[in-house]
């Protein structure tokens, strides 16, 4: 990881933490970055250097609008319009871990096909931390491919218990 992604991300978290809504900025944050890596378009015009700083945050005002607070929007705004845009996921994954960090947990970024209620989500956390002996954030990710089941990742270490990887085990075994 460059410097440069670090400092951003300190910055980020520095912004979240003062005004109050570090918990919530993260996760509109960690969305919004979900997003942008999965939009090829998206990608693309908040990266681009010939389009105005100007029009790549007007862009995430109308993305985010009043979905997300007003630091969220002003954090992504501020990345893609000094010309970070193609770090932004970068940014957010490393102010993400920061602020587990601070709190002395990891950061478990989990795919599912459907999103999780706040019990589902608690109770994952929970066994995610007895498996991998260590306090566990979960950050979810609605991924239609993964079929059923989910994909935890908590740093080098991915669970796999998803149907896709059963369905593969089960047809290498016939």
């Amino acid at each position: 990881m460059s410097e440069r992604i670090d400092a951003y991300a300190r910055a980020v978290l520095a912004i979240a933490t003062a005004e109050g809504f570090l918990a919530e900025t993260e996760d509109e944050l960690f969305r919004f970055a979900r997003a942008f890596e999965g939009s090829d378009d998206l990608r693309m015009a908040l990266s681009d250097p010939a389009l105005p700083a100007e029009r790549r945050t007007a862009v995430v005002d109308q993305l985010l609008g009043t979905k997300a607070l007003p630091v969220s929007r002003s954090i992504a705004g501020l990345v893609v319009g000094i010309g970070r845009g193609g770090d932004l996921p970068a940014i957010i994954d490393r102010f993400i871990a920061l602020g587990a960090e601070s709190r002395s947990h990891e950061v478990a970024e989990v795919r599912t096909a459907v999103a999780l209620t706040d019990a589902q989500s608690t109770d994952l956390a929970a066994a995610l931390s007895r498996a991998t002996n260590k306090r566990v954030e979960v950050k979810v990710v609605v991924d239609p491919t993964v079929l059923g089941g989910i994909v935890a990742r908590i740093g080098d270490t991915v669970i796999d218990g998803s149907v896709r990887t059963r369905l593969d085990q089960l047809r290498s075994t016939l």
